[in-house]
């Protein structure tokens, strides 16, 4: 019986698996036109396994593959030129004889010590062939310099090709998680990089790698294809177009996710593949310890400038144009934690950020004297939204009104969410949404058992701005099919309110509760 897998390569027959076959096709026609390539992805991203796919249609289309990695090699392979010679070759070789490719015994006995040699050999066995190089995990490369003089030597090759007795690869396809492009600069800036004598310090030993642009992530007939193969087999019912728009809608396609959340819903939450199913697995993986995780954790603590960034866009609330000459910003696309959309700078999917927000509550002692008692606002398995924030408005009142407000303004969020926080464990949580369908933020939505509260959290910016925080707010109740909703508003003014209030409006057939917080 076929189950789901989140660790290593997916594998036909043995796991539920997405339909990805029209990325692996529009890879495979980069392959054709003998395009060199990267392919850079977060972690955990599906690049393994679309690799493996990869190898197995270019076989089909008669291409001779040699599908190496730099993952458990050692360090001693990238010491020298002669011992990366040596190990590459000695890596294809395997490879090839695995495959019972003829010719594999040339690269068997090949004795290139340098890269002048093996660039030699690399004319006589790519004559009259269509050779594609596939080298996983280049990550894992122990001294960039030597990888970038061997990728250095593939790109002259690659700009010889059309010359007469000059031979090289079909193509090159290099995966990892950074930018090969960018390695060459990062390391001469750090001063681990020295210029030979004629050499441009502009030239990137990559610069002949196409843009790879195959969107990798999961939409929603992908997600919807795996699901079918599941329910062939099990037969539960499920509404396939609505789970798939659910597990989209929280993982933003997210490969990991995706299959982490299917993962959960049928091994821990008995199979459970209702709207509601989604929601208690996202819950599960918020509480899980996870590599994924941890690498977000890693690096945000590395770097201040991506923590700072995250802190601004998260907490404060701020909005940021996507520029990819802003090193936090493109550290943060590279690692799969920020994505560009059509409205800016978002963080890649709701898991992510509510991850990220739990992740700074942890951090923030002054958020912690607001908390509340949750006897005062669930009643008979209900929560009581409107008590909850009335009692928050009356806490931040006694305890902040009077406090600087340029430190309030920044974390006046992070203050509401940890007031919050235990108050719906166990039966609830909260999650943000990074960008709605019509490309609008909301805040904040909270599930409690089967209700949903939908709740904005604004800054007072004028009349102007309030009613536009209506309309927003009425625009994305209306996409949820809800009727009901909660704007809380933040007062910092000078000659703000005495004392905060609440009142209900209604406008377009909605009704929401209008909070102003002093």
């Amino acid at each position: 019986m076929r189950e789901f897998n989140v660790t290593g390569i997916c594998i036909p027959g043995k796991h539920y698996m997405v339909d990805i076959s029209n990325k692996v096709s529009q890879i495979a026609a980069m392959v054709e036109k003998g395009q060199y390539f990267t392919i850079n992805r977060a972690r955990q991203y599906g690049k393994t396994t679309t690799l493996w796919l990869l190898d197995t249609e270019l076989v089909k289309r008669g291409y001779t593959v040699a599908h190496i990695s730099f993952e458990g090699i050692g360090d001693t392979p990238f010491e020298n030129e002669k011992k990366f010679c040596q190990s590459l070759l000695k890596q294809i070789a395997r490879e090839l004889k695995r495959r019972n490719i003829k010719g594999f015994s040339l690269w068997e006995k090949c004795k290139a010590k340098t890269f002048d040699e093996l660039d030699i050999f690399l004319d006589t066995v790519c004559k009259d062939k269509k050779i594609v190089l596939m080298i996983d995990e280049t990550d894992k490369t122990s001294n960039n310099l030597v990888f970038l003089r061997f990728i250095g030597m593939l790109r002259d090759k690659y700009l010889k090709r059309n010359n007469k007795g000059n031979y090289t690869l079909q193509s090159v396809i290099l995966c990892g998680v950074y930018d090969i492009k960018n390695l060459k600069a990062k390391m001469i800036l750090a001063g681990t990089y020295q210029l030979q004598d004629g050499e441009k310090r502009i030239n990137s030993p990559w610069n002949i790698a196409v843009d790879f642009e195959v969107d990798m992530s999961f939409s929603v007939p992908e997600i919807a294809s795996m699901l079918k193969e599941y329910e062939k087999d099990h037969k539960t019912g499920m509404d396939i177009e609505a789970v798939s728009k659910e597990i989209r809608a929280y993982t933003s396609g997210y490969p990991y996710l995706v299959s982490r959340i299917c993962q959960r819903i049928d091994e821990k939450l008995d199979k459970d593949w209702t709207i509601n199913g989604v929601q208690e697995a996202v819950k599960l993986i918020l509480t899980e310890q996870s590599v994924l995780f941890d690498d977000i954790i890693k690096n945000m603590e590395s770097n201040k400038e991506l923590f700072d960034l995250l802190h601004d866009i998260i907490i404060s609330g701020q909005k940021f144009l996507y520029n990819h000459f802003n090193p936090a910003i493109r550290i943060g696309v590279m690692f799969g934690i920020l994505a560009e959309s059509n409205r800016g700078l978002i963080v890649h999917n709701t898991i992510f950020e509510t991850f990220i927000c739990e992740y700074f509550i942890s951090l923030n002692d002054t958020a912690r004297k607001i908390t509340g008692s949750v006897f005062e606002v669930v009643e008979n398995g209900k929560f009581k939204m409107e008590l909850c924030i009335k009692k928050f408005m009356q806490h931040y009142y006694e305890i902040y009104h009077k406090k600087d407000s340029n430190f309030l303004e920044r974390e006046c969020r992070l203050l509401f969410l940890t007031y919050l926080r235990p108050l719906i464990n166990g039966a609830g949580f909260y999650h943000i949404e990074s960008e709605t369908r019509n490309g609008n933020r909301t805040d904040l939505i909270v599930d409690f058992n089967d209700e949903q509260f939908i709740i904005e959290l604004k800054i007072w910016k004028g009349e102007q701005k309030h009613e536009k925080a209506y309309e927003q707010l009425i625009e994305y109740l209306n996409s949820k099919n809800k009727s009901n909703g909660y704007l809380l508003t933040f007062d910092f003014r000078k000659r703000r309110a005495t004392k905060p209030s609440a009142k209900w409006v209604r406008k377009s057939k909605k009704k929401f509760l209008d909070c102003l917080c002093v």
